[in-house]
């Protein structure tokens, strides 16, 4: 199951741990003025930018940073383990623009699973 934490929230920055079920994910989207932080806490994370862009896998310690509005989903690695990671955001007011599911000309992540 996926889950998040709220550690700090305010109307420019918002500061989460989250947990992503084993082979789940995000889903592509993008934010208008937010930049994400994004820094591996366990397991294993993959970010994802459409094609030709490559993709990121980040381990424990690991940091990936994402400007708006570059689109991205945020992927669990591991078949078999959640993986968590600390979301760090700011730069202006919070949004979550979910992209239609072939925007991207992929399958969705790993076991099919999008959050």
């Amino acid at each position: 199951m996926n889950s998040e934490e709220v550690l700090v929230m305010t109307q420019e920055a918002r500061v989460r741990i989250m947990s992503l079920a084993p082979a789940a994910g995000t889903g592509f989207h993008h934010h208008s003025r937010v930049t994400d932080h994004i820094v591996c806490l366990s397991g294993r994370i993959r970010v994802r930018f459409p094609p030709p862009e490559a993709s990121v896998e980040l381990a424990p310690g690991e940091l990936c940073r994402i400007e708006s509005p570059r689109s991205h989903s945020v992927e669990n690695v591991l078949l078999s383990a959640p993986s968590r990671y600390l979301l760090v955001q700011g730069g202006g007011a919070y949004d979550f623009i979910r992209e239609s599911p072939d925007a991207d000309g992929l399958q969705a992540p790993l076991g099919g699973k999008k959050v």
